[in-house]
């Protein structure tokens, strides 16, 4: 991912500008980062290292949604919606 990537999603899902580590931040950072791999697997199918990459970091992203499913609701209804995830 891009470091102009990553500044433009900070700004859009952050508290504050240097906010990193807010759940909202964590899921759109990782949402996108796993849009890239899978673009990456689909052209290099064989890849299983990226693959277990890839599954640890749905793994992350699902705690994190999970967080914001029990502690914000709205947040997380927000962020389902933007980021177009299922439930």
């Amino acid at each position: 991912m891009q470091r102009e990537q990553k500044k433009k999603l900070l700004k859009k899902y952050g508290v504050h500008e240097k906010d990193t580590g807010s759940s909202r931040v964590q899921v759109a950072v990782l949402t996108e980062r796993i849009n890239e791999l899978s673009k990456h697997l689909e052209s290099h199918p064989k890849d299983d290292h990226s693959r277990r990459g890839l599954l640890g970091m749905v793994g992350k992203r699902r705690k994190h949604l999970n967080y914001l499913k029990l502690h914000k609701k709205d947040e997380y209804e927000e962020v389902l919606k933007e980021l177009k995830l299922r439930k």
